[in-house]
């Protein structure tokens, strides 16, 4: 008998101590990731900070669960013009959480 898949464990980050700082490290690491993941564009830089004003605006009212902020970001990202970009508002919040993972020391694969 095979074991039956295990659901994976919420990641609940810790609450916010300094959003303005936490805001500008997202956003310089999400545009350095967007540059380097496909070709540098002038978009990215506006990619990057609407992105990261999102997430430290959802913080700083009380999400820590990152899984909800990927979804925040998902559903804000979509008013967003991606027409002269590579990337959709799926892709940046994937890269936040994997920016994030990275931040903590978890393995984004595998959660480990």
């Amino acid at each position: 008998m095979k074991d039956s898949p295990q659901p994976i464990a919420p990641i609940t980050l810790p609450d916010v101590k300094h959003p303005e700082q936490e805001e500008e490290w997202l956003k310089k690491s999400l545009h350095k990731w967007l540059d380097e993941e496909f070709l540098p564009e002038t978009v990215n830089g506006k990619i990057a900070q609407r992105a990261s004003k999102i997430f430290v605006r959802q913080r700083m009212e009380g999400e820590n669960d990152l899984g909800s902020l990927v979804i925040a970001i998902i559903a804000e990202m979509r008013a967003f013009d991606f027409s002269r970009s590579f990337y959709s508002e799926f892709a940046v919040a994937n890269a936040v959480s994997d920016l994030i993972l990275a931040s903590l020391g978890i393995d984004r694969c595998c959660g480990g």
